[in-house]
């Protein structure tokens, strides 16, 4: 896409990125230890008065603070509480940190390939993510995850466990698993490369599409592109309509939400960045191609749905590309830059916020949806005992020559995801009425 390349780096970025409450980077190139001075500063005299203080608190701390503090210790704090004051998404990233970050953006680290939860204290297998050691090693899901390398898990949160299972790749593990009740047994296994997928795509019913995107990954458009793709390839012919699920997505990586939103625009802006120095300032638009085809569009969003997420609901808002449906988003209008420092250290600040087509800024307001629904619980009522007209003994038949229509009673029908969330299935009927109106 043509304005890709005018996504250049800011003030010596790894990636812009754009999530809340936490961030994630995109991806990681060699940087110098530090970044020069923006050129308004570069002259700014020092502090010295402030100086001074600072190196009499750390004295007295050092002196008097009642177990001993190494230097390295106080002047990470300090860092930590330089950044962490500057609003809610500056941060200064440990290795630790840092790692993870990568991870989350880029979709990929060393793992087994396990999706877990925590059942009655106990580390339960939700399900083992298909070619991964895990689902190779014969993991199955309801296995309860009762020793990491001989360590018991009772007690330990879902993260301090997948933290345990997480690692460098091709080094071995060990899990003791318990199968409905039985005796437990041992499995080893080596980390792999695993690859957690941003995007999930099925049809609803026939000529329905629905995509669901958790995040804003690395390959985010890439994955939105091939599902479409797909969708018109099975369906044969062009979509009744499309739901776009961006509820509970934190954001991500600004250049994934401009693709995204480009895959359902044909011309006009997406979103503009400004910022205080110059190359924060960013202009991203839509380029002909539409691999949407057009089709009828319901957006849904929430109050989980910050940051990238808002950028691609706020673009198809303003181009009235489709109708956005739930409820207010999170409201968070700013870009983060990932600044990487020495020793796999980084720096991830907030550089610029951005604004949607029309010249609105989200920060702390929020996307608007233009139809209100709000979660609610789906109850589905037995049928009663009804008759028809065909069923009645000595009817009349159709005047037209058609079969008679009398009750059939067949089996259960297969669970939808639309059948338990109502939010997807207020978006579903009005893209039907839509259909209906348009003689689709």
């Amino acid at each position: 896409m043509p304005y890709l390349s005018r996504l250049t780096s800011l003030a010596l970025a790894i990636a812009v990125v754009i999530g809340a409450p936490l961030a994630q980077a995109a991806e990681v190139k060699a940087a110098p230890a530090t970044a020069p001075a923006a050129a308004n500063t570069a002259k700014a005299p020092l502090p010295l008065d402030e100086l001074r203080t600072f190196a009499e608190v750390m004295d007295r701390v050092k002196a008097a603070y009642v177990e001993p503090v190494d230097d390295k210790t106080l002047l990470e704090n300090a860092i930590k509480g330089m950044l962490s004051n500057l609003d809610p998404h500056s941060a200064y990233l440990g290795p630790e940190d840092f790692q993870e970050l990568q991870e989350s953006t880029s979709g990929e680290f060393g793992g087994l390939g396990i999706e877990v939860g925590v059942e009655d204290g106990f580390v339960k297998v939700v399900s083992p993510i298909d070619d991964t050691p895990a689902s190779k090693a014969g993991i199955e899901a309801g296995d309860l995850i009762v020793k990491i390398n001989g360590a018991p898990t009772q007690g330990q949160t879902m993260q301090e466990a997948v933290d345990k299972m997480r690692g460098k790749i091709g080094e071995k593990i060990t899990l003791t698993l318990v199968r409905d009740g039985g005796n437990p047994f041992d499995v080893t296994l080596a980390r792999a490369t695993i690859q957690v997928k941003s995007v999930k795509a099925q049809m609803l019913e026939n000529g329905y599409g629905y995509i669901r995107i958790t995040q804003f990954q690395v390959k985010t458009g890439d994955e939105v592109g091939k599902a479409l793709a797909k969708f018109r390839k099975d369906n044969g012919k062009k979509m009744s309509g499309l739901i776009l699920d961006l509820r509970n997505n934190p954001g991500g990586v600004l250049q994934s939400a401009v693709e995204v939103a480009d895959h359902f625009l044909t011309k006009g802006l997406i979103v503009y960045t400004k910022g205080r120095i110059a190359n924060s300032e960013l202009r991203f638009s839509a380029d002909p191609a539409d691999a949407s085809e057009g089709v009828p569009l319901v957006v849904l969003i929430n109050g989980g749905s910050a940051s990238a997420s808002e950028i691609v609901a706020g673009a198809l808002q303003d181009q009235k590309r489709g109708i956005l449906m739930g409820t207010d988003s999170f409201g968070k209008g700013s870009v983060q830059t990932v600044l990487p420092l020495n020793n796999d250290r980084a720096l991830k600040i907030t550089t610029a916020l951005y604004y949607t087509p029309n010249g609105r800024s989200i920060q702390a307001q929020g996307i608007n949806p233009d139809i209100v629904v709000r979660r609610a619980k789906v109850t589905n009522e037995a049928d009663g005992e009804a008759y028809k007209e065909a069923d009645l003994f000595g009817h009349l038949g159709n005047g037209n020559g058609g079969a008679d229509k009398p009750t059939v009673k067949g089996a259960a029908a297969k669970a939808r995801p639309q059948d338990d969330d109502f939010q997807l299935s207020q978006a579903l009927s009005l893209l039907k009425g839509l259909s209906i109106t348009r003689g689709n």
